[in-house]
């Protein structure tokens, strides 16, 4: 499995763990950056990072900042991404199942590396469950576009 990853200064070092925490799960990690703690603008990496994940260049992607909410409002604006920002494992597994969510947005001064490792491996481990949930999803296409 292919999963981009991106950040700001903010989420950098969380990110740098995550992703060595993929390649231990044997799956690809793309970065898109950024590629230090010096301060950058989250919109700067996170579209390109949602924009891959659209693309088909990925099957998932992690974005990470701060808090995780400049990160998914962000990735939410790529048409075929729909982006979650998830604080605990339930919110990852539901993110998966219900809304079929391709893009998990963490939050560096929200959680700890321990819980970002368990809510990262929920998420990429999750499956859509379809059916009802598929309804939703299309309702959302058919109102938005995205």
């Amino acid at each position: 499995m292919k999963i981009a990853f991106a950040s700001d200064h903010a989420g950098y070092n969380l990110k740098k763990e995550l992703i060595a925490f993929i390649k231990e799960l044997d799956h690809q990690a793309l970065d898109f950056g950024t590629y230090s703690d010096e301060p950058v603008d989250y919109p700067d990496y996170a579209f390109p990072a949602a924009e891959a994940i659209a693309g088909g260049i990925a099957d998932y992607g992690i974005i990470i900042c701060g808090t995780g909410i400049g990160v998914n409002i962000t990735a939410n604006k790529v048409t075929g991404v729909r982006a979650a920002l998830c604080t605990n494992e339930k919110m990852a597994e539901l993110a998966r199942q219900h809304n079929n969510a391709n893009v998990l947005n963490l939050g560096a001064r929200i959680i700890d590396l321990e819980l970002a490792k368990k809510i990262t491996q929920t998420f990429i481990e999750g499956e859509f469950l379809g059916g009802r949930h598929m309804i939703r999803i299309e309702k959302i296409h058919f109102l938005t576009g995205n």
